[in-house]
């Protein structure tokens, strides 16, 4: 073989071997978002798809971040069912980011707050061990709980987070429940948004999110 014909299948080696890893990085299948969470993340009285999971997507598509979405959020749902939940979902979806939207239900069902928050740090110390990012989403309680409940049902989400060190959004309703007009924004329970009040939650979420899927 010639210095030319040997230069040129080294060349061309070369060039295979660069190529190899961006065609095998383009052929790899979308990243998966996985949510967990209860009502609030289910679409619950909403017509399908105006829910923030459902606009997250949309976002997504927009901003050219291809990600699977799976919505695996229960009405009802509380930590410990969502905890119980959680490695099966694991294993089967193997999600590179996980969103856990729990906490509300608990407080509802008048729950100890230590199990609350002992759940969601196992359920967030899971999803690390599998390799997951996670972004925790807290919640508020209305005042006629009692200061002192409600600081400590807020605090709990803050220890989680500071503990496992994750991302945290402190309220999931903010710019919702705590406006002035709140009542127009929320369904006729009371307790679920309205359709509108969607697009506000995605975007207090979105600031907390949008950093982990870039990851």
């Amino acid at each position: 073989m010639s210095i030319d014909c040997t230069r040129r299948a080294l060349a061309l080696g070369a060039l295979g071997a660069w190529l190899g890893p961006v065609r095998a990085a383009n052929n790899r299948p979308p990243r998966t978002l996985l949510v967990v969470g209860d009502s609030l993340s289910a679409e619950y009285g909403l017509p399908r798809g105006t829910g923030w999971v459902a606009l997250l997507g949309q976002r997504l598509k927009e901003q050219d971040l291809p990600l699977n979405i799976v919505n695996a959020s229960i009405s009802g749902e509380t930590t410990s069912g969502g905890l119980a939940r959680l490695p099966a979902l694991l294993a089967e979806h193997k999600p590179d980011v996980v969103v856990v939207e729990l906490g509300a239900n608990d407080a509802l069902r008048g729950l100890p707050l230590d199990g609350t928050r002992n759940n969601l740090s196992q359920m967030v110390g899971l999803s690390q061990k599998a390799g997951a990012r996670v972004l925790l989403v807290g919640m508020m309680v209305p005042p006629n709980y009692g200061k002192r409940y409600a600081d400590d049902f807020a605090a709990l989400f803050e220890r989680v987070s500071t503990e496992r060190k994750v991302p945290l959004v402190p309220f999931m309703l903010k710019g919702v429940a705590d406006r002035p007009d709140a009542r127009d924004w929320f369904q006729a329970d009371g307790t679920h948004p309205l359709p509108k009040a969607h697009p506000v939650i995605l975007d207090v979420i979105w600031p907390r999110l949008q950093p982990l899927l870039r990851g």
